[in-house]
Parts: C-alpha cells; structure tokens; sequence
C-alpha cells in the first residue's frame, strides 16, 4: 500500500502505486496517476491530468499540473505527464497544456529541476537536462536533451533550445538558440559551444572540433542562414566523423522557428 500521510488528501480516484509516499498535506486529485518509487513532499499539489512516472521526487510546495496561464484556456481537459527518475525542487510551477497547441506539457527522464522554476502550459522538455533555480519558460517552449539553463533564465514562448546547450545566469531567450551553444546575456547571444559540456558526455575531440567548424560557419563567416546551412552540408562531406552531431545541428536549422540568436 502506499504510504500516504494522515493529513495528505488523496483523491479516490487517483491511480497510486504501491510503494508511492506522500507526505504531510499533500494535495493528490482525482485524474492523477504517480508511478512506483515516486515520492511526493509535504505541501505538494498535485492536480489536472497529470501522470508521473517512476522514482521521482517531488519537494515541498510545488505545484503540479495547474492550470495555464493562458487567457485563452476554458477548462479543456489537457495533459502534463513527467517521466522517470526527476528531482523537481521546492516551490516549482508545472502546468497542463492547451487545445491551442498538442495539449500536453511534457517533462522527460533524468531532469534536474531546482527550486521556484516554472514550465508552462505545452513545453516540451528533454532528458538529462538542468533548469537552476528561477529559471522560467513561457508557453510552448522545446528544450533539447542535456541543456542547462542557468539561474533566472527567462525563456520566450514558441523558443527552441537545443540539445546540449548552456545559457548564463539571468539570460533573456527571444529565440532560438542551436545546439551545442553557449549564450548569454539579455538579450542573450552566442559565445562558443559547449565544449566542456561536451567532453564530459563523451563527445571525441574530432567532434568538438567539429563544432567548433560549424559554430564558426554560423556564427563568424558573415553567412546568412541559407549559406550557413549550405557550408554546414561542405563542412560535413569534410568530416563524417562527426556525421551525427552536424546532423543534428542541421536538422535544428531546418525547422522554422523564431530565427536564431545572433551576436
């Protein structure tokens, strides 16, 4: 049976796994679904329709599956789901998502998300990712795998961050920023690549050199976006070593977007 504390409220409707604790006032309603080994601290709500996967755990005051923020949301019956083996910290807002979007906010596997951090309604958040304290997305926003963004990152809607990218403290995302890339500042703007991000997840020095090309395509050869994307296509037939990071890189430019950061 679960352990849940005298004074948590539990709906009957909600789904619980066996081994699940909730702690002392918790607020659980009825179309949640927490799966086994999750734990949820003393003051947490948990609301909407919102499932959570295993062996996370939830800190106190956080408040799960709220509704959007959005003016145009009439009580539709959307979705947050939140996967595996995440730490979200004290104070944290998460909401379900839109009918003006997919209607689902997403969370991954393995995030750490520290305190008083807010995902809005439709995000869709990787794996393996890092949100230090205060950083705070807007609606609709992506972030890729392995991002890390620093403490009091304010992120735009309809921005894309991706994978293994690394903002500074108290950056301003207006748009969005490639994998890969180091930015900074308000507005925020590139410098360099994430190398030592880079090294630490086991990418080879051919790689990062790699990178270290295409950033300077992108970003120092006074290319436009088309060019810079046509150099990227030369740059890889020059090194199939790093065939699925530029890949990756390009498949990013490839989408439309907010146009990307600039220096």
């Amino acid at each position: 049976m679960p352990k849940i504390h005298s004074t948590a409220q539990v709906d009957p409707g909600a789904e619980i796994a066996d081994d699940v604790e909730i702690g002392p006032y918790a607020l659980v309603g009825p179309k949640v679904r927490i799966g086994a080994g999750t734990r949820v601290g003393a003051h947490v709500i948990i609301e909407g329709r919102t499932r959570i996967g295993a062996d996370n755990r939830l800190h106190p005051f956080s408040v799960i599956g709220g509704e959007p923020q959005d003016k145009k949301y009439k009580g539709e019956d959307t979705a947050l789901e939140i996967g595996d083996r995440n730490v979200i910290r004290e104070y944290c807002t998460l909401h379900i998502g839109t009918v003006q979007d997919g209607g689902i906010t997403r969370v991954g596997d393995d995030n750490w998300i520290m305190a008083y951090v807010h995902i809005a309604h439709d995000c869709q958040v990787g794996h393996h990712t890092i949100f230090a304290n205060n950083a705070q997305l807007a609606g609709h926003v992506h972030v890729g795998d392995w991002a890390v963004l620093g403490g009091y990152t304010g992120v735009h809607q309809f921005v894309r961050i991706g994978a293994h990218v690394m903002t500074g403290i108290s950056s301003v995302i207006l748009q969005d920023v490639p994998p890969y890339t180091l930015v900074a500042g308000n507005p925020a703007k590139p410098h360099g690549i994430n190398a030592e991000g880079l090294r630490r997840r086991g990418y080879s020095p051919d790689q990062i050199a790699a990178l270290r090309a295409a950033y300077r395509v992108l970003y120092r050869q006074g290319l436009s976006l088309e060019q810079a994307r046509a150099a990227l296509a030369d740059l890889l037939a020059e090194r199939p070593q790093a065939a699925e990071a530029v890949n990756a890189l390009q498949a990013f430019l490839a989408e439309a977007g907010r146009g990307i950061v600039r220096p």
